[in-house]
């Protein structure tokens, strides 16, 4: 299953997660694109937790991410359908198949599917060796009696399903298990409804661990997983009986009714969730208290009716700061993810560098459309084109942020050690960049020329700075305080500050008139 789902998600790339990000607007098109993601990646989990990640930048709201996870639900299922199938016969040319794609494939899409492939073909025939293993089981007395008791006792297979789901953190793997002991005629259609039931509750461990260390929003939406699952079995539960029967009418073999199964109470869940979204967000904001911080992914201050006016200029203007701001904070996000060796920061700097590029789109499109269609004046038209070459610089500088996270990752997972001297340098120059950049931000919000001229040069105080700590960490070096490879890292991220007062120095000598 893993294989499978590893090939399937390498094949998709990053357009997963655009899609995630995109369709997810309505509950009920968040919904559709849950499922419809994780029937292709076949994980849950892997969908899960990208949706918490999403989350925890800023990029979903709860509500989004409540109709994902639903659909999440449902996506995963198809995995037990599909392992219903008695497939045992195409499971050995699929492996070969899928091998030879893996290893003899030039472009990597194709090895991608290849891997999918052998991993479709590992997971039936893993299934047809598991099933006969497992047939001594049939005269061990203990074990049959165990299982004899699950089917007694729903509430067992509920928690036995659970503890076992938690344990290997993949719910189409107890359902596939389910499916072959059920094929074996070694458990009961009862007990493998309790342990179905209480899988979908133990794969929501996944989430709450991806939520570890993340922001409130992001522990809402892991704990709406755990709640989501854990009512839909409650509720589930006093009708056992009257599901079972159900279950025996969908079909006439016993695994495709495990199957059924799964699915039915994953729809219908859904469906008697997806009314109370909005009530369930409350809830859950009562339960993990909190302020719940969403980034704007597009525009916020573009007018597009403006175009054929001056008041353009007014709104490219108000979104270029805001897109100053934004790497502004990026810049300060990746040195404190650095310093603390936080991962979950370096994520969001991340997702806001995706924000960035996209805003830096749009702005040039405004602009270039503002230039083609506005009524502008001389004075005007010269703006706009200086905004055409802020964006850049500030693009630039969400770059330099990224580079900074990726070095932070490199400390971090290399266990790269840092003298005091060192952070604090690192921190004091970043205090001087961040000024410069305040302020350059700030010319462009007030379009002062003046307090522009007055900046103009004032990287060169970063230079100055620059080459005293890289004399300081020469001296370290020769003293033995300081090993090469955190040396080398910390002149990257010197060099990367040092780049970003460059940047901020263009917008000055924009503003100024200079460029």
């Amino acid at each position: 299953m893993q294989r499978m789902a590893e090939g399937l998600q390498k094949a998709a790339g990053e357009r997963l997660r655009h899609i995630l990000e995109l369709f997810t607007s309505h509950p009920v098109i968040a919904v559709f694109t849950g499922m419809l993601v994780t029937i292709f990646v076949q994980s849950s989990s892997s969908t899960t937790v990208m949706i918490v990640g999403f989350v925890n930048a800023g990029l979903m709201t709860l509500q989004q991410a409540l109709g994902t996870i639903m659909g999440a639900n449902i996506g995963t299922t198809v995995t037990a359908q599909m392992v219903a199938f008695n497939l045992q016969d195409v499971a050995l040319p699929a492996i070969g198949i899928g091998f030879l794609i893996s290893f003899l494939a030039r472009r990597r899409f194709y090895r991608y599917l290849g891997q999918s492939l052998l991993g479709f073909g590992l997971l039936f025939l893993g299934m047809s060796i598991m099933s006969q293993t497992l047939v001594p089981l049939r005269s061990y007395d203990p074990f049959v009696q165990a299982l004899i008791n699950m089917g007694k006792s729903p509430w067992l297979g509920v928690l036995v399903g659970a503890l076992f789901t938690m344990i290997i953190q993949s719910s189409s793997a107890t359902t596939g298990l389910v499916i072959v002991l059920t094929r074996q005629g070694m458990i009961s259609l009862e007990a493998g409804l309790g342990l179905v039931l209480g899988a979908n509750i133990g794969t929501s461990v996944t989430a709450v661990l991806a939520s570890i260390g993340a922001n409130v929003t992001a522990r809402r939406a892991a704990t709406a997983h755990v709640l989501f699952n854990v009512l839909g079995v409650l509720v589930f539960l006093p009708f056992l009986g009257p599901f079972t029967s159900l279950m025996r009418v969908t079909s006439s073999v016993p695994a495709r009714q495990i199957a059924n199964a799964h699915t039915i109470f994953n729809v219908t869940n859904t469906l008697l969730f997806l009314p109370f979204i909005s009530p369930f967000a409350a809830l859950l904001a009562q339960i993990v208290p909190g302020e719940e911080i969403i980034l704007e992914r597009k525009p916020k201050h573009l007018d597009w009716r403006m175009l054929g006016s001056p008041a353009a200029l007014l709104s490219a203007t108000k979104e270029v700061v805001r897109m100053g701001e934004l790497t502004r904070e990026m810049v300060q996000e990746a040195i404190q993810a650095f310093v603390n060796e936080d991962m979950e920061l370096m994520q969001i700097v991340v997702q806001k560098e995706d924000i960035i590029d996209e805003l830096e789109r749009e702005i040039s499109t405004f602009l270039a459309r503002a230039f083609r269609e506005g009524n502008l004046n001389a004075e005007q038209s010269r703006r706009l084109t200086r905004l055409m070459h802020v964006i850049n610089d500030m693009e630039r500088i969400g770059d330099h942020a990224e580079n900074i996270v990726e070095l932070a990752r490199q400390k971090t997972e290399d266990g790269l050690v840092f003298s005091d001297q060192a952070l604090a340098e690192i921190q004091e120059m970043h205090r001087h960049v961040d000024g410069i950049y305040e302020r350059a931000i700030n010319c462009i919000r007030t379009d002062d020329a003046k307090l522009a001229i007055q900046l103009v040069g004032e990287d060169e105080l970063i230079d100055e700075m620059e080459r005293k700590y890289r004399a300081t960490h020469i001296a370290r070096l020769n003293e033995g305080t300081c090993l090469p490879p955190s040396g080398v890292v910390y002149l990257d991220i010197l060099s990367n500050l040092e780049r970003v007062a460059d940047h901020a120095n263009n917008l000055a000598e924009a503003v100024a008139g200079i460029l």
